[in-house]
């Protein structure tokens, strides 16, 4: 038990890291056509940068089902995937940007850390300029008090 609780935080800091630099370098690079979608306002629920979510889900289905057999490293790095996919569609999605009327504004300290360091990130509709890529660890300067973003 013990180590499938490791794989699957493994699973699901492996996912942080990795988001963190395909947001920076893949989605703000090469792929930027498809992810400005997310940093205009688009009409409707769905926008083209969704199609992300299936590469990211693929992955952890895929590694769940290769897995699931024995109940290795494979499933349970597939859970934490699953897991980070899971909060991440709550956290920036539902609460963030309110594609879903779930949550009222964010009250913890560490909930409105996210939601700065985001708006913080969209601040520039271009490629280049854009700060915070990641989404649960977030640099210190948005746990400031002031309400503003530094």
């Amino acid at each position: 038990m013990v180590e499938a609780i490791g794989w699957t935080l493994l699973g699901f800091v492996l996912t942080e890291a990795f988001s963190w630099w395909i947001h920076k370098y893949i989605m703000h690079g090469v792929l930027w056509k498809i992810h400005k979608t997310h940093h205009e306002h688009t009409e409707g629920m769905f926008e083209l940068n969704d199609i992300f979510v299936l590469i990211f889900g693929g992955s952890a289905v895929v590694l769940i089902l290769l897995g699931v057999e024995s109940f290795d490293y494979r499933f349970w790095i597939g859970c934490g995937i699953s897991l980070y996919g899971t909060l991440y569609f709550i956290l920036h999605d539902v609460l963030i940007h309110k594609r879903l009327k779930w949550f009222e504004r964010p009250k913890t300290k560490y909930l409105k850390a996210i939601t700065k360091a985001h708006r913080a990130h969209h601040k520039t509709k271009e490629k280049d300029d854009a700060v915070s890529f990641g989404l649960f660890l977030i640099p210190k300067e948005y746990f400031n008090e002031d309400g503003k973003e530094r």
